[in-house]
């Protein structure tokens, strides 16, 4: 549904999407692989704010993460509207002194407002929660009048829309086919309380959902575009926050898939514990889940216990994974060093734990207290948050920062080992690939795909197995997978040692952030300065 606030105005919205600071986790260094690729997801939010303003609104979009906003743009809106993560900080406050450089109102909207006003006392208006009353209010009041207020106005949501009502995304406004992955949502909220997951407090423990019918239309609408990702990502905090709806959802999914000749692929996060439901887990697997990302953090059971995620030790890490694995599904897994009840023995126990899990692609951060949440309240009261922006983490650890740091190096540096690397991804031909259900092969003889394997198998082919100082390790691999029929293993296998490994010498060199929480510039200086994150802690701690 629209806003339903009658409007008298017409006002040109500009809804610009920052760029993201590189990480583990979205895969940039691959982009060049895949031909005309340059974001990782659909930004769903904004995507849903824009395809919900009035209709005699007209909306225009740009996602910094493909091409940034130009002079014309600005020039053309009456209003800028911007949204973003604590992680897109410095970025979201470029777009605002762009757009107020042009002589517009700049509004800012999403998570990282919501869990943290106080960083943004520039913004003309403040969006405070998610869409909702605020929504229309904030809707009601640029109605009136598109100048810039002498002070800041703030709109707090008190009454969310609920997901029922929300409307399809935006996403005839960005181009699908610039993006690696596409996005999706049935659900937000999550019932569990990890102390370093902010997530509760912005869109509460009890999941809410969209209708199987809602998720279907937007899958058409998505299918629609005649060059999109190949695989789509359910957004959701907990896939399996609500198991009931989970298990109802999917069998329309199962069926839309057969329907359409399975032209899709799907992943998702969950916790842990889907290992522990074979009904949904089979499901998935029909579906054609490729991959799961799990919050492991760590494989220490009194760890997890302690930063109030026991319910990933209900059963063993090893054997959790394992299960997830024979539905076909590939685990990714988030990994926290810098915790409490690490010691000098956490890093030897999370290398054995990288080497006997086979789990491919691990996210290793060092650990980040964010607004609102139980980590950071713990921190504030006991004097343990370092507002030092010359530092990779806001936690003032236990152990020795030098320590940490350096622990956390050897890690990556272990995982990312060619060698290493690829021996696990050999394990999940057997473990995993093999046990993914057989899609039929005409439907995914179109054009767009078969345009897309040839340029990435191409450009594989050349800088990986041509030019790469790890050729010999990648074609050893790629035999195996050959030698099993595995095709799409060989390409997957490429593209994602090609960033992982890249971005690996970029942080073992100081040249990238311990955490995907954590921004600095991209500047060669290991210890330098950084102007992102931190730095908008010290502005809230000032």
């Amino acid at each position: 549904m629209r806003c339903k606030i009658p409007v008298t105005s017409k006002r040109r919205v500009l809804c610009v999407f920052p760029a993201y600071t590189p990480s583990f986790g979205t895969f940039a260094h691959a982009y060049p692989l895949m031909g005309g690729v340059k974001a990782f997801m659909p930004p769903q939010g904004l995507l849903l704010i824009a395809a919900y303003l009035p209709e005699s609104w007209p909306v225009r979009f740009v996602d910094e993460n493909i091409a940034r906003a130009t002079g014309a743009d600005f020039a053309w809106a009456d209003v800028v509207l911007v949204s973003g993560m604590h992680v897109q900080v410095e970025q979201i406050n470029d777009i605002r002194r762009r757009a107020q450089s042009a002589g517009k109102v700049a509004v800012l909207g999403g998570p990282s407002v919501s869990g943290a006003p106080e960083w943004y006392a520039e913004f003309d208006y403040l969006h405070i929660g998610e869409m909702g009353d605020a929504t229309d209010r904030l809707v009601t009041l640029l109605d009136e009048s598109v100048a810039r207020p002498p002070r800041q106005i703030r709109v707090e949501t008190q009454e969310r829309l609920p997901l029922s009502e929300f409307p399809q995304p935006a996403y005839d406004k960005v181009p699908l086919k610039r993006y690696l992955i596409g996005s999706l949502q049935f659900s937000s909220g999550c019932p569990y309380r990890c102390e370093f997951c902010d997530i509760p407090a912005l869109y509460g423990r009890q999941p809410r959902l969209k209708t199987p019918d809602q998720l279907l239309a937007e899958l058409d609408l998505i299918l629609r575009q005649p060059v999109r990702p190949a695989v789509i990502y359910f957004v959701d905090d907990n896939f399996i926050g609500n198991r009931k709806a989970t298990r109802d959802m999917l069998p329309h999914l199962v069926a839309w898939q057969k329907k359409n000749g399975y032209p899709l692929q799907f992943a998702c996060e969950a916790t842990l514990n889907l290992a522990q439901q074979p009904e949904i887990l089979a499901m998935m697997q029909e579906a054609n889940f490729i991959t799961v990302f799990v919050g492991i953090e760590t494989p220490d059971a009194d760890a997890l216990r302690s930063i109030d995620k026991g319910h990933n030790a209900k059963l063993p890490i090893l054997d959790s994974i394992e299960t997830i694995n024979s539905y076909g599904m590939e685990v990714t897994s988030g990994i926290i060093l810098g915790l409490d009840t690490d010691s000098p023995e956490s890093e030897v126990r999370l290398r054995e734990f990288v080497d006997a899990s086979n789990v491919p692609v691990l996210t290793i951060n060092l650990l980040q207290a964010l607004p609102k949440t139980p980590l950071w309240e713990r921190l504030e009261k006991t004097g343990r948050l370092d507002h030092d922006p010359g530092l990779e983490s806001n936690v003032r650890f236990l152990m020795p920062y030098d320590e940490v740091v350096a622990a956390w190096k050897r890690c990556i540096a272990h995982a990312y080992t060619p060698e290493h690397l690829f021996t696990r991804f050999i394990h999940q031909m057997d473990s995993t690939y093999a046990n993914r259900i057989k899609v039929p092969v005409r439907s995914q003889l179109t054009l767009a795909n078969l345009r897309r394997g040839l340029v990435l198998g191409f450009n594989i082919a050349l800088r990986v197995g041509l030019l790469s100082d790890y050729r010999r390790v990648f074609w050893r691999a790629a035999r195996e997978a050959l030698r099993r029929g595995q095709i799409e293993a060989v390409f997957n296998m490429g593209f994602v040692a090609h960033h992982m490994i890249r971005f690996t010498q970029e942080a073992l060199a100081g040249q990238q952030n311990a955490s995907f929480y954590a921004v600095r510039a991209e500047v060669p200086a290991p210890r330098a300065k950084r102007q992102g994150f931190l730095a908008a802690i010290n502005r809230r701690a000032a």
